[in-house]
């Protein structure tokens, strides 16, 4: 009878640990703290993401709320796995969020290398494969507010008009555009991506 009580305690207290590692890591989800958990590589492609949300939304706060949440999102997802905490099942959406989320990658590389490439549906497809495969992944382990966010990450850059405006010939946003690209470059080199 104790054993059972005693692991039910450890258990709730691991659960509320884990709670506490998620909440404090994405109160503290600025630029300063990212760059304190993360490579440069990502630190700049953030900063490049934001330049790019900036310039396109007119809005400074909205860029900086979807940095944030990218950031958030990313810290948590670190928090699950580095705790072991993902069925075999969520680690194949895992495995195939990555290869699609890395196909968009290429996709944009491309699109940015090669002129008239950009098949606007090819991308999309391809970030909504990868939105659907992270919705699966964390599903039973993070609050609607986190998917919330999750959704408005994806909403923004798979956004129709977003894509159109970034990847038209002579776009006023093809010099983000291309830092963002030497990112990715550098992200798929370092096996990052």
């Amino acid at each position: 009878m104790l054993e059972s009580v005693m692991s039910e305690t450890a258990f709730r207290a691991r659960d509320i640990g884990l709670r506490a590692q998620k909440k404090i890591l994405s109160r503290m989800a600025g630029k300063n703290v990212a760059r304190a958990l993360i490579d440069d590589v990502t630190a700049s492609l953030l900063d490049n993401l934001y330049r790019l949300a900036k310039q396109y939304s007119g809005n400074k706060k909205e860029a900086e709320k979807l940095i944030k949440n990218i950031i958030k999102v990313v810290i948590k997802l670190g928090v699950l796995h580095r705790n072991g905490l993902f069925s075999n099942e969520e680690l194949k959406y895992a495995e195939r969020f990555k290869s699609k989320f890395r196909m968009a990658a290429m996709a944009i590389i491309s699109f940015y290398e090669v002129d008239f490439s950009y098949d606007r549906n090819y991308l999309i497809s391809a970030l909504n494969e990868s939105h659907k495969c992270l919705q699966f992944i964390v599903s039973k382990h993070l609050t609607e507010k986190s998917l919330a966010r999750i959704d408005s990450v994806f909403s923004f850059f798979a956004n129709e008009q977003f894509l159109d405006a970034v990847f038209r010939a002579n776009s006023e946003y093809r010099d983000v555009l291309g830092k963002i690209v030497a990112d990715l470059n550098k992200a798929i080199e370092n096996g990052d991506l």
